[in-house]
């Protein structure tokens, strides 16, 4: 297999760690026609299980500002409609400034009239790379209260940036495939008129219709987020497929007029199903 990093198993969470746990429930607009949930549907459940848990800490006032430069969801087994799931996360790393929060959903599948057939249970272990931010949209210090909290949960506390996605496309000319636009729409959008962490992968999972192959057994989807992408800025596709691995860049108009990356993104078939993590 051809990927742009060689691949790791996630870690597990630490002997007797504190962490966060909480139920929820598949709904029918994070679902594909084969009762899968999309991807677009895990980083929205994650982004929720971030903000109830982040809702519920002793740091909640002195650090709610974070953003995500990347997202690592390894799907070792789909999450299907009906289904309920229970999440657990924790941090697996940190430094001073940002966390790798760990994320492990576990679902249990269900059968209506809709999907009367039974299907396996869902498993799906996730990673973020969060930073830490002050409310103007700098980099801060994570909190005295926060490190307390945090740092019980994991030995690895010099945690350091290393891009698992090539950050800079290829030309138009070097791949097979055309270009292709992506449409944004309003919607898409926070409050901060930032493009929500769940839309980019709208993108992704328009180019996985293509590609049914990956998403058969065991895959990891890595997504680094590169630039903002704000309300009307037009988003062009660039993507080539490599053995067993999809490689996209969303890519967004510079001051000059090129194509710069505001987001690098890999798809790939994982190897051998790692161990369920605990």
């Amino acid at each position: 297999m051809s990927t742009p990093y060689e691949y790791e198993p996630m870690t597990v969470r630490k002997d007797g760690a504190q962490f966060y746990a909480a139920d929820y429930r598949v709904r029918t607009g994070d679902i594909d026609q084969e009762m899968r949930v999309r991807l677009d549907g895990v980083a929205r459940y994650l982004q929720d299980v971030a903000n109830d848990n982040i809702a519920i800490t002793d740091f909640a006032d002195t650090d709610p500002f974070w953003i995500i430069r990347r997202t690592v969801i390894d799907v070792i087994e789909p999450l299907t409609w009906p289904s309920d799931f229970e999440v657990e996360r924790w941090c697996g790393a940190l430094s001073t400034r940002w966390t790798d929060m760990r994320v492990s959903i576990r679902g249990t599948s269900q059968t209506n009239r809709f999907n009367p057939d039974p299907r396996p249970n869902g498993h799906i272990e996730t990673n973020a790379f969060w930073i830490n931010m002050t409310e103007s949209g700098m980099p801060a210090r994570i909190s005295d209260t926060a490190m307390t909290t945090l740092t019980a949960m994991t030995d690895e506390h010099r945690l350091r940036w290393k891009a698992m996605n090539p950050g800079v496309a290829p030309e138009a000319s070097e791949v097979a495939l055309p270009d292709r636009e992506h449409v944004l729409r309003i919607t898409d959008f926070d409050p901060f008129r930032h493009l929500n962490n769940a839309a980019y992968f709208e993108a992704v999972e328009d180019e996985l219709v293509d590609h049914p192959d990956l998403l058969d057994g065991p895959h990891r989807a890595v997504i680094e987020y590169l630039r903002p992408v704000t309300p009307g800025t037009p988003i062009t596709v660039r993507r080539t497929r490599d053995g067993d691995c999809l490689l996209m860049w969303l890519l967004i108009p510079a001051d000059d007029g090129s194509l710069v990356t505001a987001a690098a993104v890999s798809v790939a078939k994982i190897p051998t199903a790692p161990a369920p993590c605990s």
